[in-house]
């Protein structure tokens, strides 16, 4: 498995330009988006690297 390279990634495109058509295109693009982003928010914390110690106004 290899990168993707430019040739790849412009059939990847104009299969989608074909599939959805062009006036579906941005409103997908949006939805994988927000989806990505909710993703990455979800994630956020679950690493134990990204663990704060607590202050000490919280370990009263």
């Amino acid at each position: 498995m290899g990168r993707i390279g430019i040739g790849e990634l412009i059939l990847v495109l104009v299969l989608a330009l074909v599939i959805f058509g062009p006036s579906k295109l941005p409103d997908i693009g949006k939805a994988l988006g927000k989806g990505l982003h909710e993703f990455k928010n979800a994630t956020k914390g679950l690493n134990s690297d990204d663990e704060v110690a607590p202050t000490k106004s919280e370990e009263k």
